[in-house]
């Protein structure tokens, strides 16, 4: 399991974060950047009908991989492993979370910031750990600066990445890396121009391969 999710990681490089307040689009969100290459998707969990909507995507878009995020607590990770996640984001770390989606052969991958809290994350099971947020503490400087003592953890910087800058982090050392609303900005989604951000992530894309 671990293995094969650092593949993708490596593969793809960036995963799309889909937060909604209505599913459909949601749904039409995941298509337009699938459209423009990618094939990493999470959707948040406080989207609405988040096990509906990957249920969905899981099922039309048989080539990519559908995780969920923003997991708080045990509840959540096991409705969102019965929706059919497969893999799972959290902004914290929760012991508890991490052996139950170990034991489910499921990537999770907890919220940390200082290198206590990411080497505590990673020792107790993670597959990786999301850096968040990570423009409050420097941006790819921090990701580079972590890679002496801690080089051997898959790292996701999330919570400050961008077009422009994405590529900087994966220089840096990080496995892959978050967008959010660089991907999906508000005015692009509320107009429903899915062919702009289709370009958002060929953009992306061509940046980091």
């Amino acid at each position: 399991m671990m293995k094969a999710w650092l593949d993708l990681l490596q593969r793809h490089r960036a995963i799309a974060v889909i937060r909604t307040t209505q599913s459909a689009q949601g749904y039409q969100m995941a298509k337009a950047v699938v459209a423009g290459g990618m094939h990493l998707i999470e959707v948040t969990w406080t989207s609405d009908k988040s096990a509906e909507l990957i249920a969905r995507l899981q099922a039309e878009l048989p080539h990519c991989t559908i995780g969920t995020g923003t997991l708080l607590n045990l509840e959540q990770l096991n409705n969102a492993i019965a929706a059919g996640a497969k893999f799972l984001f959290s902004p914290h770390c929760d012991t508890a979370m991490i052996r139950a989606a170990v034991q489910q052969n499921i990537p999770i991958i907890p919220g940390a910031l200082s290198p206590t809290e990411i080497v505590h994350a990673y020792t107790a099971g993670a597959s990786g750990v999301k850096v968040f947020p990570i423009q409050a503490v420097g941006g790819a400087s921090y990701i580079k600066s972590l890679q002496g003592p801690l080089g051997h953890i898959p790292l996701i910087p999330t919570g400050g990445v961008t077009l422009s800058n994405a590529r900087e982090f994966i220089v840096a050392g990080a496995i892959a890396v978050g967008l959010a609303s660089e991907l999906f900005p508000k005015h692009l989604v509320d107009t429903e121009n899915w062919e702009a951000i289709s370009q958002h992530a060929k953009t992306l894309m061509e940046q980091l391969h």
